[in-house]
């Protein structure tokens, strides 16, 4: 039974009259998908499907409204940010440091009227003119006096010291900080509206205008490049023979002339593993995915076309 089935096979084998040398496959393009990054309205469609765009061509434009306050918001920080840092560097102006001094003034005014109230109660305490009551009160006075004073010359030493070191330095990271954040609201205004990243082919608008769409989901594909690829499998034995850059002849169904194209990848990896576990017969099935990429002139062509590529 074992020898008739491989009688079969070679049978098989010899009637195969195709050439040994030919890779199969298709005619392809980069899709490039381009997603979107909020749930807004579809408010502008300017491109049609079926166009040629080029890189920065808008496709698809958002609703804004939103993320335009959000924008605002963050600008309207970084001014305040800027404001308070340019403050903190210029110090004290002197309308500020002469009304600290006069504060300081007046608190010593006060405190030595309190301290002279206090003394006065003391003496007339001792007389019984006045109540133990009054005299507490007077020392509690001139104790707030005295508090006052100090809180006063505080605010005038810190007036005149300048700006701590610190302070500066944590304003500084406070306008690193919303700078920062409003270059990421910018860049969040910006994916709203929808722009191709490489020359191509509009291929497919999946959302209407009007819709909201739904963050992550496709809002246009564009099918890159000016001329397809045919992706192709290579057979094991003709690995070795085929590199980077070689240029091969593609056939393509329907087209009388062979085109030529240039090999622009191939995988390091067998279609089909592990090939480390096959005879000699069996890894001659193993294919490697290759890319051959077409001339420009060829940009007529369409996907999905069944092509064959001549192997050395």
């Amino acid at each position: 039974m074992r020898y008739f089935i491989l009688l079969i096979i070679i049978s098989l084998t010899a009637c195969d009259s195709r050439p040994q040398n030919i890779a199969l496959g298709t005619l392809e393009r980069d899709r490039i998908a381009h997603t979107a990054t909020a749930n807004e309205i579809v408010v502008a469609l300017p491109v049609p499907q079926g166009s040629e765009v080029k890189r920065g061509t808008l496709l698809v434009k958002l609703d804004d409204t939103l993320q335009q306050t959000q924008v605002s918001k963050a600008e309207a920080e970084v001014a305040q940010a800027e404001a308070n840092l340019e403050k903190l560097r210029n110090g004290a102006r002197l309308e500020e440091v002469a009304a600290a001094r006069a504060k300081v003034e007046g608190a010593k005014a006060v405190l030595v009227e309190n301290e002279a109230n206090y003394e006065r109660s003391l003496k007339l305490i001792k007389y019984s003119v006045i109540s133990q009551a009054t005299l507490e009160s007077a020392l509690a006075s001139r104790d707030s006096s005295l508090a006052s004073l100090q809180s006063a010359e505080e605010q005038l030493h810190e007036l005149t010291s300048g700006t701590r070191e610190e302070d500066l330095r944590a304003a500084e990271a406070r306008l690193d900080a919303v700078i920062a954040s409003l270059a990421g609201e910018k860049k969040k205004l910006a994916d709203l509206s929808v722009r191709a990243t490489r020359d191509g082919l509009l291929d497919d608008l999946p959302w209407n205008l009007g819709e909201r769409v739904t963050a992550g989901s496709p809002l246009a594909i564009v099918l890159a490049g000016k001329a397809p690829f045919a992706r192709i499998y290579v057979p094991e034995p003709y690995r070795v023979k085929v590199k980077v850059g070689d240029t091969l002849v593609v056939h393509v169904d329907g087209l009388e002339k062979t085109l030529s194209g240039k090999l622009r990848w191939i995988a390091t990896e067998p279609a089909f593993t592990p090939y480390y576990a096959l005879n000699q017969e069996e890894r001659s099935r193993l294919m490697y995915l290759a890319e051959v990429q077409l001339q420009d002139s060829e940009a007529y062509l369409p996907n999905g076309v069944p092509a064959q590529v001549e192997l050395p």
